[in-house]
């Protein structure tokens, strides 16, 4: 013989499903939630972990530019290039003593 409370939950509702059913039914949607949340998180997963790799690729290429620049630079401005460039397109010398003029601030 069934309990009253094994009777109560084996008897029907008004919507002709067992009493307690409501928690089984949310229980599988949540499941099926779950279920379908897996994939979906290892594609966005695999989109972001490619995103990554084309940033990083992107960096390094800037590095090596950043590199090459540092390079041009330090060679553009090499004191013996200057002095060189000074000396003969715009002819300019060291001057001599005797041409030096100290100016003294009142």
């Amino acid at each position: 013989m069934d309990t009253p409370e094994q009777a109560l939950a084996a008897a029907p509702t008004r919507s002709g499903l067992p009493a307690g059913s409501g928690w089984l039914l949310l229980v599988w949607v949540l499941i099926l939630a779950s279920a379908l949340a897996v994939p979906y998180s290892a594609h966005w997963s695999r989109q972001l972990l490619n995103e990554l790799a084309g940033e990083m690729t992107q960096r390094e290429k800037a590095q090596a530019e950043w590199g090459r620049l540092v390079l041009e630079q330090s060679t553009w401005t090499a004191h013996s290039r200057v002095e060189t460039i000074a000396t003969r397109q715009l002819g300019m010398r060291v001057p001599e003593a005797s041409e030096v003029i100290l100016v003294q601030q009142p």
